[in-house]
C-alpha cells in the first residue's frame, strides 16, 4: 500500500509517516519499481501501535523503546505518565480557576486584569506580610487605571476629566474564602476575615462548604470567618456549628451566638465556664444573653441561664476551681435564682467561693439601692 493510501486509511498524514520513517519508527518494508514507499500489513499494524501509545502521552522516543526493547517494562513509564498527567491537570485547573476569578472581577480593561492578577499572586505569596497587605487591599481596591485620585486631581479642562471613572476592582470572594480556609498565620487570617466581612453574605455559601470539610482545622477557620459576618444567614450557619464534632468549632460558634443573643448557645457557654475554656468570654456572653432584649426566636432568660449554672454547681464533680468559675459567672446574671444561689454560696466550704459570692451579693444590693438593674 502506497503512502497516500496509508495516510487516507490510518488518519496519519503523509508528512508524519515520512517523519516516522526518518526516525526509524515505522519504515515501510517495500519500495515500488518507481522508488515509492510501500507499506505491508505489519507496517500498518505498527503505525496503529505507534498512534495508540502516543495517545497515552508517550514521546516518539518512548514509543520506539516500548515497541523495540524486549526488556522494556511499561509499569514505571505508566506511573510516570500518571504523575505528569496529574501535574498537568492541576496546572490547567489552577489556570482555569485564576481566569474564572479574573472574569468574576469584571475588569474594564487590561490594567484592571493586571491589578487583579497582582492581588491573586500576592494572596498566594510565601510572605505573610504580602498576603496580609493583599487581603487588606482586596476589597474594592481602586484600579491603577483610575483617572482621578485625591493626590492627583484633574482640572475641569483636562481630557481625563471627561472620561468616566474606572470601576473599583475587587478580588473575587471565592479567592478570599480559599485563602481564609488555608491561612495559618493569625495576622493574615484576621485580615482575610475582615475582607470577607466586607463582602457581606457573598462568601457564606463557600464558607458553609468549609464547615462541612472533613478537616477540623478547615472547619475552625470557616467558623471564625462566619463569626465576622453579620446577619441571619451567618447566624444560621453558626447554629449548625454548635453540633460540630470538633469542640473548638462549637465553642467559637457559641461565643458568637451569645453575642448575637441566640439562646441555643447557652449549654455550650455554660460548659465552657465549667471547663475553664475561654470561661471569661463565655461568662460575658451569658451576661449579654441574660440582660439582652426579649427575642421572638426564643430568648435566653436570666433564670434559664442561672438554672443551667446552678445545675452544674450541684454535680459532685464540680471541684473548687469549677465552683469559683460558676460563682463568677452567676455574678452578672440577674434574677431571683441567681440571688438565691449566691446567698447559699456565701456559706460555701470553699473560702474563695464564699468570699466571691458574698462580695457579689454586696454589689448587687448596692445596685438595687441605687435603682440600677
Amino acid at each position: 500500500m502506497l503512502i497516500g493510501e496509508v495516510a487516507r486509511r490510518s488518519g496519519v498524514s503523509a508528512r508524519m509517516l515520512r517523519h516516522y520513517d526518518a526516525l526509524g519508527l515505522v519504515r515501510p518494508t517495500g519500495r515500488t519499481g518507481g522508488g515509492y514507499r510501500e507499506y505491508s500489513d505489519d507496517d500498518i499494524r505498527r503505525i496503529f501501535h505507534v498512534e495508540s501509545l502516543r495517545s497515552l502521552g508517550l514521546s516518539l522516543q518512548e514509543v520506539g523503546r516500548a515497541l523495540d526493547d524486549p526488556g522494556f517494562a511499561p509499569s514505571k513509564l505508566v506511573d510516570d505518565l500518571i504523575r505528569r498527567t496529574r501535574e498537568r491537570i492541576a496546572a490547567e485547573t489552577a489556570l482555569l480557576t485564576r481566569l474564572s476569578r479574573i472574569d468574576a472581577a469584571e475588569p474594564a480593561g487590561w490594567e484592571d486584569v493586571l491589578h487583579v492578577v497582582a492581588l491573586l499572586q500576592a494572596l498566594g505569596s510565601e510572605s505573610a506580610g504580602k498576603r496580609q497587605r493583599a487581603a487588606l487591599a482586596s476589597v474594592s481596591s481602586p484600579s491603577p487605571a483610575s483617572p482621578a485620585s485625591p493626590s492627583s486631581p484633574s482640572s475641569p479642562s483636562s481630557p481625563a476629566s471627561s472620561a468616566p471613572p474606572a470601576e473599583e476592582v475587587s478580588v473575587p470572594v471565592e479567592a478570599l474564602v480559599e485563602a481564609a480556609l488555608s491561612e495559618t498565620d493569625p495576622h493574615v487570617a484576621g485580615a482575610l476575615r475582615w475582607a470577607l466581612a466586607q463582602s457581606g453574605d457573598d462568601g457564606l455559601v463557600l464558607l458553609a462548604e468549609g464547615l462541612r470539610s472533613p478537616a477540623a482545622a478547615v472547619r475552625r477557620r470557616a467558623v471564625r470567618s462566619v463569626t465576622e459576618i453579620p446577619g441571619g444567614k451567618a447566624t444560621t450557619l453558626l447554629r449548625g456549628a454548635l453540633t460540630d464534632s470538633d469542640i473548638v468549632v462549637r465553642r467559637c460558634a457559641a461565643l458568637a451566638l451569645g453575642a448575637r443573643g441566640v439562646a441555643d448557645a447557652v449549654p455550650t457557654l455554660v460548659a465552657m465556664v465549667v471547663d475553664g475554656a475561654n470561661d471569661v468570654d463565655a461568662a460575658d456572653a451569658l451576661r449579654t444573653l441574660a440582660n439582652g432584649p426579649m427575642r421572638a426566636d426564643g430568648p435566653a432568660s436570666a433564670d434559664r441561664i442561672a438554672t443551667a449554672l446552678v445545675d452544674r454547681l450541684a454535680r459532685r464533680a464540680a471541684g473548687s476551681s469549677v465552683r469559683r468559675r460558676l460563682t463568677q459567672a452567676l455574678a452578672e446574671i440577674p434574677g431571683a435564682t441567681a440571688d438565691r444561689t449566691l446567698a447559699e454560696l456565701s456559706h460555701d466550704e470553699d473560702r474563695a467561693v464564699a468570699l466571691t459570692a458574698a462580695y457579689v451579693l454586696t454589689l448587687r444590693g448596692a445596685r438595687q439601692d441605687d435603682g440600677r438593674p
